[in-house]
């Protein structure tokens, strides 16, 4: 018999929920809330960190949005009031390119890059910023330090470390007569680009706010490569690519990450800190000598005498916790705080008075504020459910936050951050008026008993229009890393709980083994796990779920997952048959070619333990490879995959998608010529949806909501 949706309902019994395509999943009049479509999801507005005036209760910030229907993307740039709330939207709405880097040239001139040059604003309303400083390449990343009048932005190019030779070596290389790259080095790809002679470095030049002496722009032509004395590296496709920097507030230093060239690169996770004077002078200063693990995260204090960075210290794990660092510029004394702490902080900023640090940290599906305590490493939650995403200090003693959940999307509040109990404001309500009629479902926690008998976190979002009468299908999301997690937040991406919700599906997330924020000892219990803990999990949370919402059909569970949650969706292929349908969306199906073709070789190697052309260590890649167990996939998959993600080539949704085409079992495959790893562009985000929703959909025989689905 032929395989194909009509028949898997009959066999699960389910062919009387076949209803007619664009029938409504709900009564009319029932709800007085609309599910969030794919167009609404699309067009929602998000806010950018907010920048402070220190001087002033005023901070600049950006807002971009997506038009679906003209598949054009818009962005402005807004003045917020942080004593009232109050926000002026400065500039036009801007298409194309995102405005980015918002910047305080003075107290009554804001300054920000679009289209890779740096514009000035004079804070009235709704009005163009004037050309200020346009080099002969791209900026990005930048900053301005009023009190010496510095530019700082990062730029791309050539070997010889000068903005003003790109053009002509740009020239050369369009009169080349081939296109031939040659590679001596593995380091030949990273992420989704090949390895060029092009490197993205550190630069600081001084711009006057009014430009020129006729107040118009200003040229380029003086500008100092701040990683120009680094030491010099033999092959051109290696060299220094900065990663993030920080300035002190006087502009006078600068500390910046870079990962460290050479013939180790895809196997080495050595990121070094260096820090270095803003006028070029001095030979940059390597903090991070003593350790090859990664650096990231460089914070200076208000008057720039301390530099706080975060560090890894095992070598080849690129998710190992991260340890504070503290070094007194001074004194050249460099110490450690809060080695006690179990959780691993991502970004970190001073207090005023440089007494605390005020990090955030994943804790049980939140991103939190915490305040360390400089002397004693003692720390004090100050936010608690959902997630900040950003922080700035606000005066001396309140910060302004990013902050969302799960219902709700990323708006900016102030935070109190000398309390000893969560206080936050919000100060912006930017989506407000497009979900305000909207269902948007919370997330409902639960724990329960996974692997090793140890407790692990999950959450549900229950349908739209729910009726607790009635049964449901399940979707369970599976996040990817594996060493990530989800959070307690709105995602703009493809994994965003409340599609699923209006589409019909009680949508299940759950923190497997291996997931960040619930301790290191946690994290690191994945490693030569991949298809253990974590399926255990995954399977426990599900029978958990069974059992404790009844308004759950066990007949109608599908699974979907990315990265790491497309390796678990082709495992559970292998393993079981409890669901209806799966999506794999750049999942690895083989881990041996999947190893000899990954661009991050290090991720691999500590995860499985081992390489696989070492005999002793080629069990440890075939004890959880999907592909030896070929033969048992049974669930109709979607395959979905971008043609330049170097993490794990096209190989590896091509290779499933054959084996059960050619098996007879239905498979499909979408294909992206323009993105990689992830779903950048918003229109194939809108595909991606339609595709996916529909395939989960078609599999359990649930109708999409008007619009859910539209191409």
């Amino acid at each position: 018999m032929a395989f194909t949706a009509s028949t898997r309902l009959v066999r699960c019994g389910l062919w009387a929920y076949v209803v007619a395509l664009g029938a409504t999943a709900h009564a009319e009049g029932a709800n007085s809330l609309k599910p969030l479509d794919s167009q609404l999801f699309h067009s929602l507005s998000r806010v950018g960190a907010p920048i402070v005036q220190p001087d002033q209760p005023l901070a600049l910030y950006t807002t971009s949005r997506y038009d679906p229907e003209a598949n054009k993307s818009f962005s402005h740039l807004s003045l917020l009031n942080t004593d009232s709330g109050e926000s002026t939207q400065l500039t036009p709405e801007m298409e194309g390119e995102r405005i980015s880097s918002p910047m305080w040239l003075d107290q009554g001139t804001a300054g920000y890059v679009f289209r890779g040059a740096l514009y000035r604003h004079n804070l009235e309303p709704a009005t163009n910023g004037t050309l200020l400083y346009n080099a002969t390449v791209g900026i990005g990343s930048a900053t301005y330090r009023p009190a010496t009048g510095t530019l700082f932005f990062t730029a791309d190019v050539y070997s010889d470390g000068n903005i003003s030779s790109v053009v002509e070596h740009r020239e050369r290389e369009r009169s080349r007569k081939d296109t031939a790259q040659v590679f001596d080095n593995l380091w030949a790809r990273h992420w989704n680009k090949w390895m060029t002679p092009v490197k993205s470095n550190l630069f600081a030049v001084n711009v006057s706010v009014a430009g020129s002496a006729g107040g118009g722009q200003q040229e380029p032509g003086n500008e100092v490569n701040l990683m120009q004395k680094l030491a010099p590296v033999r092959d051109p496709l290696l060299r220094w690519d900065i990663e993030s920097y920080a300035v002190t507030a006087d502009g006078r230093r600068a500390a910046f990450v870079v990962r460290n060239p050479g013939p180790d690169m895809a196997w080495s996770t050595n990121v070094d800190l260096y820090l270095t004077s803003c006028d070029g002078s001095g030979q940059p200063e390597l903090l991070t000598g003593a350790s090859n693990g990664a650096a990231s995260a460089p914070a200076f204090s208000a008057d720039g005498t301390a530099v706080a960075w975060l560090q890894m210290e095992t070598p080849g794990y690129e998710s190992d916790i991260r340890r504070i660092f503290i070094h007194n510029v001074t004194t050249g004394e460099t110490r450690t705080i809060a080695r006690d702490w179990i959780l691993s902080p991502h970004f970190m900023i001073w207090s005023a008075d440089a007494s605390t640090l005020h990090a955030l940290v994943q804790d049980k599906g939140d991103n939190r504020v915490v305040n360390i305590d400089v002397a004693t490493g003692k720390r004090t939650e100050l936010t608690e459910a959902g997630s900040v995403n950003s922080i700035a200090r606000l005066g001396a003693d309140k910060l302004l936050s990013v902050y969302t959940n799960v219902t709700e999307t990323a708006d900016i509040y102030a935070i109190d951050a000398g309390s000893t109990e969560a206080s936050m404001r919000r100060l912006t309500r930017v989506n407000q008026d497009k979900l305000q009629d909207v269902y948007l479902g919370a997330a409902e926690d639960f724990w329960f008993a996974g692997a090793r008998g140890e407790q692990v976190h999950g959450w549900l979002v229950r349908p739209y229009d729910f009726n607790a009468t009635q049964k449901y299908p399940l979707a369970l999301l599976i996040h990817g890393g594996p060493q990530q997690a989800n959070s307690h937040s709105f995602s703009f991406a493809q994994w965003n709980p409340n599609m699923y919700a209006s589409a019909g599906f009680v949508t299940v997330q759950i923190n497997f083994h291996g997931s960040a924020g619930y301790g290191q000892n946690f994290t690191d219990s994945i490693q030569g796990q991949w298809g253990g803990y974590p399926y255990e999990d995954l399977m426990a949370g599900v029978d958990h779920v069974l059992s404790s919402y009844k308004f759950v059909d066990p007949r109608r569970l599908v699974a979907l997952g990315g990265s790491f949650g497309g390796y678990m969706a082709n495992w559970l292929n292998a393993k079981t048959d409890r669901f209806a349908a799966l999506v794999a969306h750049d999942g690895q199906f083989d881990m041996v070619s999947g190893y000899y073709a990954t661009d991050e070789l290090w991720f691999i190697e500590h995860d499985v333990g081992g390489v696989p052309f070492a005999a002793k260590d080629r069990p440890k890649f075939e004890r959880f490879n999907p592909e030896r167990l070929a033969a048992q996939f049974k669930t109709p998959t979607l395959f979905v995959h971008g043609a330049s993600d170097f993490r794990l080539s096209l190989e590896q949704s091509l290779a499933p998608w054959a084996l059960l085409r050619r098996r007879g079992i239905p498979a499909r495959l979408v294909y992206f010529d323009n993105e990689d790893h992830w779903i950048n562009h918003a229109g194939n985000s809108v595909r991606w949806y339609s595709e996916v929703l529909g395939w989960i959909s078609q599999w359990t025989a649930v109708q999409p909501n008007a619009g859910v689905f539209r191409k």
